[in-house]
């Protein structure tokens, strides 16, 4: 085990570097910031020292060596905008993208599982067939309309939710959070929801494959034989084999979710990463994009280690190979 998680350790090791040379490499190569950044009207001189405050002037080997020897020490450089270190800016805004992906992921497990269960031992109910159309429409819908059309509908139409903003939020462990007050539930309700309709019909079409794979298992009749209940076959038998590849995608899908919250934080003014990256976009603000992308190239490595630690630890029939 120890052997497999340095082996583990040290692909995740290239994969960053790699990552690194390509993210820099291609920021670099498009747009130019200073045409964003300063006046059209301003004289060759102002061009020059702006160039040079940026360290733009100098060979890009050289940028990236020097972007490299800031990343070891936990500097990604300062925004060309608000000339502040880009990594605490994101890390100002981090905590509101997290919670709206927890949200998302929380709704897709408490949504999904069950109508998933439903689907798989009852396939060829009515409902299910509707909860399979269902689930197809939230593959097939893009995200940027769904917003727009659930804003619509309860925010100006109803009246019953804010359409917008992250309300009213509460200091925990010095960070505010939207979760602990009611004003800022309410604004978390439909981000969370537009972000979750995605990972609720993938969770939803595991869960009742797995359910329709796993009914027929020869464990299965034997509990039945025994006069277990459905409820006791059901949560001791079916759900606990469902949950291993259920974790895996979760957990997988998760740092997908961070990474593109960027339309539902845009539509609904949500104040995290995604419509931060958006702005520096705009800009072409480099430091900041360079920072975002690395943050979220770190956030899938990391994942997909725990998803692997985790999937040998639920499932005793993986053996790693020496």
């Amino acid at each position: 085990m120890s052997a497999w998680l340095l082996r583990r350790l040290l692909q995740a090791f290239f994969v960053v570097m790699a990552m690194t040379l390509i993210v820099f490499i291609g920021i670099s190569v498009i747009g130019d910031p200073v045409e964003t950044l300063i006046s059209q009207d301003a004289d060759q001189g102002e061009r020059l020292r702006t160039i040079a405050a940026f360290g733009l002037d100098r060979p890009l080997w050289a940028q990236y060596l020097a972007f490299l020897n800031g990343a070891i020490h936990g500097d990604l450089g300062n925004s060309f905008v608000y000339n502040e270190p880009a990594l605490r800016i994101i890390f100002q805004r981090m905590p509101a993208t997290l919670e709206l992906a927890l949200a998302a992921t929380i709704l897709s497990i408490l949504i999904g599982i069950p109508l998933g269960l439903y689907a798989g031992v009852r396939p060829r109910s009515p409902v299910t067939k509707f909860i399979m159309t269902g689930s197809i429409l939230g593959f097939s819908l893009p995200g940027f309309w769904v917003g727009l059309l659930l804003i619509m509908v309860f925010a100006v139409q109803l009246g019953w939710l804010p359409s917008g903003g992250r309300g009213q939020t509460r200091d925990l462990f010095g960070v505010d959070w939207s979760f602990l007050t009611m004003d800022g539930l309410r604004h978390l309700v439909l981000p969370a929801l537009n972000l979750a309709l995605f990972k609720i019909s993938l969770v939803l079409r595991l869960v009742r494959a797995e359910t329709a794979e796993i009914l027929p298992q020869d464990y299965i009749r034997t509990a039945r034989a025994k006069g277990l209940s459905e409820r006791a076959i059901m949560f001791r038998h079916l759900l606990r084999n469902i949950m291993i590849p259920v974790i895996t995608i979760i957990g997988l899908e998760f740092g997908s979710v961070v990474a593109f919250s960027v339309v539902t934080e845009t539509i609904f003014a949500w104040p995290g990463m995604g419509k931060l990256i958006i702005d520096s976009i705009h800009v072409l603000d480099r430091p900041m994009i360079v920072a975002y992308l690395m943050i979220i190239v770190l956030l899938f490595v990391v994942i997909n280690l725990l998803v692997d630690c985790l999937y040998t630890v639920l499932d005793p029939r993986v053996r790693v190979s020496r």
